[in-house]
């Protein structure tokens, strides 16, 4: 089964959002999430190895899957619409949800892989630590520091907020702490940088391993 595709589809509609998800953990080609045929983003990249292309209806929140999809390795394509003629909550709290989600769905399951992930980001004068487990047990403390209202379009409260509905999401044990910085967009962006790069450890299989639960328990639920 190391060959397995390990990619995903998601349609998450509710009277808040609506969300369109497609996800590859090891980058290339994506599936169709039947999307609404719009097609440019601000949040979009195309390389030998990766498609990114996020549109959530809030620019910052875009700014960070991007980073958060780009070192981790994902191809990634995301529309949300959502009403944000409330405020940002729905929007920003679904979308990593669903985007948790799709990550457990793509993983299917965590034989042969490391579990485990730790990493260490700067962005300029920011540094950020992230360490997740594939546990199986969502959980996250998450601590970024942020000390503006907004950054953008989306309040800074969301971003800790997003990291959890994503570990609730994607059923993972994650820690997240901006060490430094002075500059809240460089803290947020060194958080996303530092998960995405744990991520990739933590998803990445272990060859002579194949087959084997990386729990002392024989099994992670």
């Amino acid at each position: 089964m190391a060959d397995r595709v390990r990619s995903a589809t998601l349609n998450r509609d509710t009277n808040e959002t609506k969300i369109q998800l497609s996800l590859n953990l090891d980058g290339g080609p994506l599936e169709s999430a039947d999307g609404n045929g719009e097609e440019k983003s601000h949040a979009a990249q195309a390389t030998k190895s990766q498609h990114i292309d996020v549109d959530s209806g809030i620019g910052f929140l875009d700014h960070m899957l991007h980073a958060l999809a780009k070192h981790s390795g994902w191809s990634l394509k995301l529309r949300c619409r959502g009403d944000l003629h409330i405020d940002d909550h729905h929007t920003a709290e679904d979308t990593c949800i669903a985007l948790g989600q799709a990550f457990k769905q793509a993983l299917g399951g965590t034989t042969g892989l490391a579990r485990f992930g730790s990493a260490y980001c700067p962005l300029d004068e920011a540094l950020s630590r992230a360490v997740i487990d594939l546990s199986n047990r969502p959980y996250s403390v998450i601590n970024l520091g942020l000390r503006r209202e907004k950054i953008g379009d989306l309040s800074t409260e969301m971003l800790p907020h997003c990291l959890q509905s994503f570990a609730q999401g994607a059923g993972v044990t994650l820690h997240v702490d901006c060490l430094r910085g002075d500059n809240d967009h460089h803290r947020a962006e060194s958080a996303f940088k530092a998960l995405a790069v744990a991520i990739r450890q933590a998803t990445s299989r272990v060859a002579g391993r194949e087959g084997e639960e990386p729990s002392t328990k024989g099994v992670l639920y």
